[in-house]
Formats: C-alpha cells, structure tokens, sequence
C-alpha cells in the first residue's frame, strides 16, 4: 500500500469517526444507523466497512478519540506545586478547564456505561494509565505526609471524586445558593485531602 493510499485511508477513516461522534451525541448510539454515518461521512455505506466492522466498533474508536481521559491525562501530567494540596488543586482545576464546554464527554461516558456495560473502559485505562503514572509519582514525593496508600489507588480515588464533581456540577450545580457554588470546588479539593471528619 502506497503512504498516499494509507494518508487517505487514515482520513476517511478520522471523517467516519467524527462523523459517527457529532450522530452519536446528537441522536444516541441506537438513534444513530451505519446509513446515517456514511451520510454524514459523505461515503457510501460499503465504504464505512472497509474500515469498521460494525457500529460497535466505530463507537470503540470514537471512545478512544473523544473520550475526556485524554484532556485529563495532560492536565493531571502539566499539574505543578511543591506541596500535596497545591499539586491535587492544580491538577483539578486543571481538569476542569479542559473540560469546559464539553458537554459530549457525559453524553459518551453514558452511551459506553448504559449501552455496552463500561466494556470499553478498561481499553481506555490502559492507554491513560502510563500518562498518569508521573502525577501518581508527583503526588507521592511532594511537601505533605500522605498515608500509606498505594499510588494507583491514590489516582482512582482522586478521578473519581472529579467525575463527582464534574457530573454533579453539571447537573445540579446551579441549584445550590450562590455562595455554596463559589465554594463547592474547594470543599471536595478539601474532601480529598482530609475527609469529612474532624481529627
């Protein structure tokens, strides 16, 4: 195969996952047909399986091209501070302005929980794992005395309560006064870090 044949290739097939992500965010996985991909591709319908096999396999590629773990990674990666609190309050806001404005990240992480049971998730940690190791090695050599918890648990504890944050935010986060949306970020940084209880 020529590299002009294979740019090509690699190009219709970055056209069929975009176009797949804007139906799959606009219409659902199931309200969106391997027709209406081509449509939008602007490729005939035979031509789609020259490069997926199915809809489930192009919804894999999209998860790994427009999945938020990406902004994440580089944001938690670029995080900077000499102590443990400035480190995981860099690296979380950080995280939120990578994903400002990107309503899609929800819809997707919804599409691969509800449709296919998270079996893409373990995919997508594997590549987003190694780019995250150098914060897990940040955070375990910055000023603070951490407890003895083992690094990859220290990270999933700490993505998870972003996506806590982020999810709640996004739904509720307007209902809460003023005041308590001005500080809700602070607090679930302070959560992380101390808990709830009072020592």
């Amino acid at each position: 195969m020529s590299e002009q044949s294979e740019t090509k290739g690699t190009r219709t097939r970055a056209r069929i996952i975009q176009a797949a992500h804007h139906l799959f965010i606009e219409r659902g996985y199931h309200g969106t047909s391997m027709r209406q991909i081509a449509a939008q591709a602007e490729l005939a319908l035979g031509g789609i399986y020259n490069h997926f096999s199915s809809k489930e396999d192009i919804f894999g590629a999209v998860m790994i091209e427009y999945n938020p773990y990406h902004a994440i990674a580089q944001a938690m990666d670029a995080a900077q501070g000499a102590t443990v609190e400035e480190l995981v309050r860099n690296a979380a806001a950080g995280m939120l302005a990578a994903l400002a404005g990107r309503p899609d990240s929800l819809h997707l992480m919804f599409i691969g929980i509800v449709e296919f049971k998270g079996q893409h998730f373990p995919q997508l940690f594997d590549l987003i794992l190694p780019q995250v190791a150098g914060f897990a090695q940040q955070l375990v050599q910055a000023e603070g005395r951490l407890r003895q918890i083992p690094p990859p648990i220290l990270i999933r504890a700490f993505v998870g309560f972003f996506f806590s944050y982020f999810m709640t935010e996004w739904f509720i986060g307007e209902q809460y006064p003023p005041e308590l949306q001005q500080r809700a970020f602070d607090d679930f940084v302070s959560i992380y870090l101390r808990g709830i209880l009072v020592e």
